[in-house]
């Protein structure tokens, strides 16, 4: 390279160079135009104030629960199910705390699709479609967990105190529902079956007693085995009066005739005693729809033993459902108390109250950044008018800003010949 290159090019790179202006210089420019300046720094404390009160007050609720049972939420089957959830799912596999857990619950699109359907969320944000709302309302949620103590924050913001706190209490609400409703633990699944176990038993047992029940009504039948020993000690003692009631009447015959008073009533007794035998031992027909006989209070001696396989029968079969029944109770409630072991209980220490004092904005400090920002602005251009001014023309950055000038005013250079 050549000394004459060399002494061309170290003249470019100092044109290049930024120009240095002594600090008395610039202080003497901004005294200058210090009523400019104090103008620009009014209007913008002036935009800063209507800024500031132009935006609504925020308030905002809180509600802290506390840390979720390690061992219940840490099971296998609560993890799996709730992260295999849908749109719960996306935001638990990556979990590490029980906490965290609870928190991708709460930031799910179920329970954020819930509470804004309940609170009417779409025309509250003015938003459309319900994508737009989630993203609302994620905005002005925020959920924390202490590190050092686990307890999670639920915080929501809002413009109407009132709705702040019912929507901080809508997330204890939903994500309560939500883990007991996603819970599929053995307990659990063990529940369920025996509930409907339960169902299907009770109707069977029902049943069985309106069978027992109406086929004891229609054959007079309550204990066909105690029935049948007192119908056979019934019979013997009718026996033994009948016997006894022949032999008065054999001594009577041979005292009196056979028209005499004594006989006849002799005579009339041990036909009612025969009568009655015939009754105990006669099998019966059916009228009016039932098994007896119209004249018949109890079955006959000759019927029970076919009664009595019936109702053993039935008798058999309800004393089982019953049997049955019973020991699913029992079952039943040691699932349930099983469960409301293994299913994490939300628990609140601080419910969401309805905030005092607004939260946001912080006027004063809108307005203080927002005049000091237009004071710099205006130092700033009093600067750089003063560096464009002692800029020498040939300067590459003061012949582009010329150039950029005349093409925005419109006086551009033509194109060339």
């Amino acid at each position: 390279m050549s000394t004459a290159e060399e002494h061309n090019q170290s003249v470019a790179e100092d044109a290049t160079d930024s120009i240095e202006i002594p600090l008395a210089e610039l202080l003497v420019a901004l005294w200058q135009r210090r009523r400019w300046l104090a103008m620009v720094t009014g209007i913008g404390l002036i935009l800063s104030v209507g800024y500031a009160l132009l935006l609504p007050k925020q308030y905002t609720s809180t509600a802290q629960l506390m840390p979720p049972d390690q061992q219940a939420l840490s099971s296998t089957s609560m993890l799996s199910a709730l992260a295999g959830a849908g749109s719960i799912g996306s935001s638990l596999m990556s979990a590490k705390t029980p906490a965290e857990t609870f928190i991708g619950i709460l930031n799910s699109q179920t329970a954020q699709d819930d509470i804004i359907d309940r609170f009417d969320l779409r025309r509250v944000y003015h938003c459309k479609f319900y994508v737009d709302a989630r993203k609302a309302l994620a905005i002005r949620s925020t959920f924390e967990e202490n590190k050092i103590t686990g307890i999670i924050s639920i915080t929501v913001m809002d413009r109407d105190r009132y709705r702040a706190r019912d929507i901080a209490e809508a997330y204890v609400e939903e994500l309560d529902k939500l883990v007991n409703n996603l819970s599929t633990s053995s307990a659990r699944r063990e529940r369920e079956f025996l509930e409907q176990r339960l169902k299907s038993v009770k109707t069977d047992l029902d049943a069985s007693s309106v069978a027992l029940s109406q086929f004891s009504s229609r054959n007079a039948t309550i204990n066909p085995q105690s029935q049948g020993q007192a119908l056979i000690t019934s019979a013997s003692g009718l026996q033994g009066e009948l016997i006894t009631a022949q032999s008065e009447l054999s001594g009577l015959k041979a005292m009196y005739s056979d028209d005499n008073v004594r006989v006849r009533e002799a005579r009339a007794r041990i036909d009612e005693l025969r009568s009655q035998l015939r009754k105990m031992g006669s099998i019966g027909g059916t009228a009016d729809g039932a098994d007896l006989k119209a004249d018949q209070s109890y079955p006959s001696i000759r019927e029970l033993p076919i009664l009595g396989v019936t109702y053993s029968d039935l008798s058999r079969q309800l004393i089982m459902q019953e049997n049955i029944y019973e020991t699913l109770t029992r079952q039943y409630e040691l699932a349930k108390v099983q469960e409301a072991k293994e299913i994490p209980v939300i628990k609140v220490l601080d419910e969401p109250e309805v905030a005092e004092r607004k939260s946001s904005p912080h006027r004063s400090i809108i307005v203080i950044i927002g005049t000091l920002a237009s004071a710099f602005a205006g130092i700033a251009w009093i600067v750089a008018c003063k560096n464009w001014k002692v800029t020498d023309d040939s300067h590459p950055a003061k012949v582009f800003g010329i150039a950029l000038a005349r093409l925005i005013r419109g006086h551009g250079v033509g194109a060339p010949n």
